[in-house]
């Protein structure tokens, strides 16, 4: 897998050994910019099942200025660690949390922090879109023009309104199903 656009474009992504993670296709991924590049300059970005890291360091190649990687397995967290390193500058633009994704959004509403893009691609068929959706929907962490790009299985529907959030694209990739929220 390698970095699709901006400043580390061509640059490998490594993949977490013998974990089963499941990464967002290079094409899929790069749908995913093309619709959201002049969101990206400047953003505030959460990776949350952040896995190698790919969305994240995407967005950091695209002009991110600061990426908030969270996964709960610490062989994913060390390739993050890793890929970032592969990048050849200080992760000061970057930081990483290893914990449950869904009991992060809690903790980082603490912080005060407000994303302009949270990215979230976790394991298939265990509603944890759903939950971390309806979570973010109850936490104050997305910015007022923020967008929440979901990924998941075609067959785990997500909600076309909640509270504060409302779908406002999907787009079908075979099984894959990329779902666009912003604020109501």
């Amino acid at each position: 897998m390698r970095i699709i656009g901006g400043e580390y474009r061509g640059r490998i992504i490594k993949m977490p050994r013998d974990v089963a993670v499941r990464p967002t296709q290079d094409r899929v991924r790069e749908a995913i910019f093309n619709i959201i590049r002049e969101k990206v300059p400047d953003s505030e970005v959460l990776d949350l099942y952040a896995g190698s890291g790919a969305f994240g360091i995407e967005a950091f190649s695209r002009g991110a200025k600061i990426v908030i990687f969270v996964d709960n397995n610490t062989k994913c967290i060390n390739t993050i660690k890793s890929n970032i390193s592969l990048l050849g500058r200080s992760d000061d633009f970057s930081q990483l949390f290893k914990m449950d994704g869904v009991k992060s959004i809690s903790k980082l509403e603490k912080t005060g922090r407000k994303f302009d893009i949270i990215f979230m691609d976790p394991p298939y068929g265990k509603s944890l879109a759903k939950n971390s959706l309806i979570k973010i929907d109850a936490c104050d962490i997305l910015s007022p023009h923020g967008l929440i790009i979901a990924e998941h299985f075609k067959k785990d529907p997500l909600p076309e309104r909640l509270i504060n959030l409302i779908l406002v694209r999907q787009r079908k990739y075979g099984d894959t199903v990329i779902s666009f929220y912003n604020r109501r």
